[in-house]
């Protein structure tokens, strides 16, 4: 027996619009007790799971008795440590046996948890999260009892640091993506970009490194933000004559990176602020320099091998013109200006997400062109989608819990960091390395924000004691994690893309992994240059950003076999030389790899008439539905 279509399609609609206006709600007032956010949250977000992941594939079209029973024991289990608050708060955990109830509801959360995210994530993390409880049980030696009271009744597991993130300031930056997306932001970046870079060599392309990089910082998730800009970009850089393989590499790589953007970056940037014990805001920028120096890297190697293959931009006269677009719509920019504003004035994350949500519906009656964006209708809309966007992380952070509330208890963070020790030898480079591939493949079969939670756990004890600095360790394993989108044999990011381009999966993951490369460079970078984190003397930040800037184009020269023109062999192995030299932030690596950059631009310049520029084929003319035209 199922429910009907639309008393599930309204059920749904009044539980994810409930669930942020009480995130919106409790982001005015202050937060109430830990357990009542957080079990709260969860139970929003599990009752909205077994309604709108359907059936045991998650799949089907509407809920069955079966999933609504499932969605009333997981919303009990959830309110239940709220509901009886008195009892949690006063019981003295690990000392006081639990009782009865707890052992049922407990066990019912945990159960719950890792069903719900087995229908939103796939296997791969409840897998994960079994093992460590299994591991729990029987080589760590602890009971059932201790392993409930960890994860179920105190905030050290379930309802530990992931989850409060996720509740705390998580739920309101999708929120606010929402909103924005729902303004017609979107339109504004592609415009924007279209404006910027449509005209210049393989415009098309530097146009969806641009909106990728802009739209990243209001999503958050590099598998939507694929999805949203790359039906546009993908189809427009096939057009004009790239591979769909390259056109679908260039897409996932630059969405990828929205993660990594400042100032909204992906949801794991808040949980890294948060076992760090320090803001977001300086979260974000000792973020912000890696993450201009992977854009920066993409954006040259889409230039380089557009001038090699020949291509040139879009006719200026079927483009957007940039004063036009910002008379029309640069009006929707300032809800983000709002956000940055506000984090540097001092105050809360939380404060700042709602200023900005709530700028966000008025900024749109500024123009005529947008002033009816906003309907009664449209609002709820957009507070479904936020709750609704919201669900796969609070699943993917409370099932993270479970993981974290093991390794706390059992101290295999410990073991783990001996082990990672006594495998690098001591060797600081080694354990990178070795930190590097247990990050790609972790991201392979879990969400960001779990892998990166895990490394922390497993990983970052070791690379601090190694003599990294904290900030560096934490952002390091970030990155991989991120990174594991565009890595093969498991790319989220590039999967996505290729339902766009219709290229070949494994010829695409390599394009991708070719158009990343630096990104794979960057962590090393700042770990063994932490001024690249803004961190040290001005002068030291100043030269790293400037060297690495020019290591990073280099090395995106090197690999796509164009510079001022086509490379010769020895042309490439220099400047690859010459990247790497300028990623080690020494003074010396830096006058040398300067001094080989200089004679490999002058063998460039002298042998400009070997250069093939009368084969390149006329300029590409995109259709006029496309994108609009210039006022």
């Amino acid at each position: 027996m199922f429910l009907p279509a639309n008393v599930s399609r309204w059920l749904i609609t009044v539980i994810a619009v409930a669930m942020s206006a009480f995130h919106l709600y409790v982001a005015f007032v202050g937060p109430p007790d830990a357990y009542v956010m957080r079990g709260l949250h969860l139970a929003f977000a599990l009752g909205m799971a077994f309604l709108i992941l359907c059936g045991f594939n998650g799949k089907a079209d509407r809920p069955s008795i079966f999933d609504l029973a499932l969605m009333a024991v997981a919303v009990a289990a959830a309110l239940y440590p709220m509901l009886n608050l008195d009892y949690i708060i006063n019981r003295m955990y690990y000392v006081d046996d639990p009782i009865l109830t707890d052992y049922i509801f407990g066990i019912a959360l945990i159960v719950m948890v890792l069903e719900a995210t087995r229908r939103a994530t796939g296997w791969a993390l409840p897998i994960t999260a079994m093992c460590f409880l299994a591991y729990a049980l029987t080589a760590g030696n602890q009971s059932i009892g201790i392993v409930l009271d960890q994860l179920y009744l105190t905030t050290e597991g379930i309802f530990g640091i992931p989850l409060y993130v996720s509740a705390t300031y998580v739920m309101l930056f999708i929120l606010f993506g929402a909103f924005v997306e729902r303004s017609g932001a979107g339109q504004l970046f592609m415009d924007f970009a279209l404006a910027l870079a449509g005209y210049s060599a393989g415009g098309p392309a530097k146009v969806a490194v641009i909106t990728s990089c802009m739209f990243g910082t209001v999503s958050g998730s590099a598998v939507a933000n694929v999805m949203t800009t790359g039906t546009f970009t993908i189809p427009l850089m096939k057009r004009t004559g790239y591979r769909p393989a390259f056109a679908g590499a260039v897409e996932a790589v630059a969405s990828t990176g929205g993660q990594l953007m400042p100032p909204i970056m992906g949801a794991a940037a808040f949980v890294m602020a948060e076992f760090l014990g320090t803001s977001y805001l300086t979260v974000a920028t000792f973020a912000i320099l890696p993450a201009v120096l992977y854009y920066v890297a993409v954006f040259m190697a889409v230039h380089f091998e557009a001038k090699r293959i020949g291509l040139r931009g879009l006719p200026r006269a079927d483009l957007p013109r940039a004063g036009q677009v910002l008379k029309e719509r640069g009006h929707l920019f300032l809800p983000l200006v709002l956000i940055i504003a506000v984090l540097l004035a001092g105050y809360s994350t939380s404060l700042s997400a709602l200023i900005g949500i709530v700028s966000v519906v008025p900024t749109t009656w500024l123009r005529s062109s947008t002033r009816r964006t906003f309907t009664p209708m449209a609002i709820i809309e957009a507070l479904e989608s936020g709750a609704r966007n919201t669900l796969i992380v609070a699943l993917a952070c409370a099932c993270a819990g479970i993981v974290i509330g093991v390794i706390t208890l059992t101290g295999l963070g410990l073991d783990f960091t001996s082990v990672v020790i006594a495998l690098s030898q001591n060797s600081m480079i080694l354990a990178l390395v070795l930190t590097m591939i247990a990050g790609i493949i972790l991201g392979m079969g879990l969400p960001t924000t779990p892998a990166y939670i895990v490394q922390v756990a497993l990983l970052v004890p070791a690379l601090v004691k190694l003599g990294v600095m904290v900030e560096a360790a934490h952002l390091f394993v970030l990155y991989f994690a991120v990174l594991s989108a565009i890595t093969p044999p498991v790319a989220m990011a590039v999967y996505a893309a290729n339902g766009l381009s219709g290229a070949s999966l494994m010829e695409s993951s390599w394009a991708a992994v070719k158009l990343g490369l630096t990104g794979y460079v960057i962590p090393f970078m700042f770990v063994f240059g932490p001024s690249l984190l803004l961190m040290g003397e001005w002068t030291d930040v100043l030269r790293t950003a400037v060297t690495a800037t020019v290591g990073v184009t280099c090395l995106a020269a090197g690999l796509h076999k164009y510079f001022i023109g086509p490379l010769r062999i020895w042309e490439r192995v220099a400047l690859l030389v010459v990247a790497f030299l300028l990623i080690d932030p020494k003074l010396v690596t830096d006058l040398i790899g300067a001094a080989i950059l200089g004679f490999t631009i002058a063998s460039q310049l002298l042998y400009k008439p070997t250069w093939r520029d009368d084969m390149e084929p006329a300029p590409a003319r995109a259709p006029a539905t496309d994108q609009p035209k210039g006022g």
